[in-house]
C-alpha cells in the first residue's frame, strides 16, 4: 500500500478521501534506487557493501523486499526485471542472516522448522 517509509495504510479515508497512515514498528529503510542502471538488477560492490552494512545494523527479525522499475518496457518485462532486482537485494540479506538456531543439534533443527506470521494492526 506503501513504500514502507511511513508505516502502513489504514482502510480509513480522511475528509477528503485519503487513506490515513499509521506508523509501524519500522526499524529501517534504504533507498536503493541508486543500486541499479537502467535495464540491470546486478549490485555494484559498493551497493552490496552498504545492503550488507544495512541488514547487519538493522536488527529485524524479517525485511520486505520489492523490486521496480520505469514503464519503458513491457508489463511482462518490467515484472521480470523488478523480481530480478528484489532477487539480487534478498541475496545479500540472506548472506547477512542471524540464524535463530543451530542446525548441528536435533533441538536446534526444531526450532528451524517454522512459520512466522506477522500481524500488523
Amino acid at each position: 500500500m506503501d513504500d514502507g517509509a511511513e508505516g502502513y495504510m489504514s482502510p480509513h479515508l480522511t475528509r477528503d478521501g485519503l487513506p490515513v497512515c499509521k506508523r509501524g514498528n519500522t526499524c529501517g529503510v534504504l533507498s536503493s534506487d541508486q543500486f541499479f542502471a537502467t535495464d540491470k538488477y546486478a549490485i555494484s560492490s559498493a551497493g552490496r557493501a552498504r545492503l550488507m552494512e544495512f541488514f547487519r545494523s538493522a536488527n529485524a527479525r524479517a525485511f520486505s523486499i520489492s523490486g521496480h522499475t520505469d514503464s519503458r518496457a513491457s508489463d511482462a518485462y518490467n515484472m521480470r526485471l523488478s523480481q530480478n532486482r528484489a532477487d539480487a537485494v534478498a541475496r545479500i540479506a540472506r548472506e547477512e542472516r542471524k540464524p535463530r538456531a543451530t542446525n548441528n543439534t536435533s533441538a536446534g533443527m526444531v526450532q528451524k522448522r517454522r512459520v512466522e506470521i506477522v500481524c500488523v494492526q
